[in-house]
């Protein structure tokens, strides 16, 4: 059995099938994959095309390192065109399908597990144990089944509309299981704005560096009404949670020496609106210096604009999670210690990525070697 229709769940599925398991998927949901086709709906960043050792470093999870060095970038591509589906590289390293949705890479795989016999039951809704059996919510009312192995694929803590509540935390710690808190990652960061800086909601902020203690990023993102979101903000967020101070330098690609000598060429009196403008600083980053540096040297302000966050968004709005099943509770195939012959995967254990194709990835890995110790640990291994 595997509780959990996502893309590490369907893997684990498809590694017992193809191994001669009967297989049944209990998604709780009335459709599989929804955080899947949600991640898709911009283009669907499967991988990242890297060096394999750089890749795997990213994820702060040693522990995970045979699964992720296993079911790598390579592998995921080779995975993507078997089901049919043609992927592509980025200029950036990140890969989609050519055809960017989610979508036609879930039928494909869905008809594939369905040639494969693999049973899914939608609407069954775990809920916890019933002595050595697996307590479910189904649409003809309470089942119990007690199959003789399990992989758990049942997401994290963001998103529950999409299937992710973390409501299996109190069940699996009553057996034993060890379990790091969750916290939100990938996420935006809440801003107290003042009242001019509503006219900016929803304006993106592009070709600034984000500076976060020795770092440097180059990322867009977006101010919006609780405060900044997007892509460059998600690439500092673990760094931000971790309490480190974020600024901006609105003009990377030129020195603070050079700022200093177009401005002393300007005429004296200028308001500093518009000398900023007139070094080429966006409206937006105007309003963000006006916001921020108003008592700053225009070169500081430029070069270093400190920006006062006041936390995290919610960890339901967060992309993705860091914390969950911690790697003490588990075997190297993946198998609770506390609970044998159940195992887990996807985002339920405890590492974190960015975005950019990592955390698909690792979900398809992970589901990939539970479902393989899973096979190992089930009659005819």
């Amino acid at each position: 059995m595997v509780i959990g229709g996502g893309p590490a769940g369907l893997m684990a599925a498809e590694e017992l099938a193809r191994a001669g398991r009967r297989v049944v998927v209990c998604e709780a949901k009335s459709s599989v994959g929804r955080k899947f086709l949600m991640a898709g709906k911009s283009g669907l960043n499967i991988t990242k095309a890297q060096d394999l050792a750089a890749f795997v470093d990213v994820y702060r999870a040693e522990w995970l390192r045979p699964a992720l060095t296993a079911f790598g970038p390579d592998q995921v591509m080779d995975w993507c065109r078997g089901l049919g589906v043609e992927v592509f590289t980025g200029s950036s390293g990140r890969v989609f399908p050519v055809a960017m949705k989610a979508s036609p890479l879930l039928r494909a795989w869905m008809g594939r597990l369905a040639d494969l016999g693999v049973e899914v039951r939608l609407r069954w809704r775990w809920q916890g144990f019933d002595g050595d059996g697996f307590r479910f919510d189904t649409p003809r009312g309470a089942q119990v089944l007690r199959p003789a192995v399990t992989v758990l694929a049942l997401g994290g803590a963001s998103w529950a509309r999409l299937g992710s509540d973390a409501a299996w935390v109190p069940w699996l710690v009553d057996r034993g299981v060890r379990v790091a808190a969750f916290q939100p990652a990938n996420m935006g960061f809440a801003v107290a704005w003042s009242a001019p800086m509503q006219r900016f909601f929803g304006q993106p902020v592009k070709g600034c560096a984000l500076l976060v203690g020795d770092r440097c990023e180059r990322g867009e993102f977006v101010i919006s009404a609780r405060g900044l979101e997007g892509g460059g903000i998600y690439a500092v967020s673990h760094d931000l949670r971790e309490g480190a101070g974020l600024a901006l330098d609105l003009m990377p690609d030129v020195s603070g020496a050079e700022i200093a000598v177009r401005l002393a060429r300007m005429k004296a009196g200028e308001t500093r609106a518009n000398q900023l403008r007139k070094l080429g600083v966006s409206a937006v980053g105007v309003g963000l210096v006006q916001e921020f540096g108003r008592a700053m040297p225009v070169v500081e302000a430029v070069k270093r604009l400190p920006v006062i966050l006041t936390g995290p968004g919610p960890i339901d709005e967060a992309i993705s999670v860091a914390g969950g099943v911690t790697a003490a509770s588990v075997t190297e195939a993946l198998e609770l210690k506390a609970l044998p012959g159940v195992f887990v995967c996807g985002e339920m254990l405890d590492w974190e990525a960015p975005t950019g194709g990592y955390l698909l990835t690792a979900c398809l890995a992970t589901g990939r070697w539970a479902g393989r110790g899973a096979v190992l640990g089930s009659p005819g291994a």
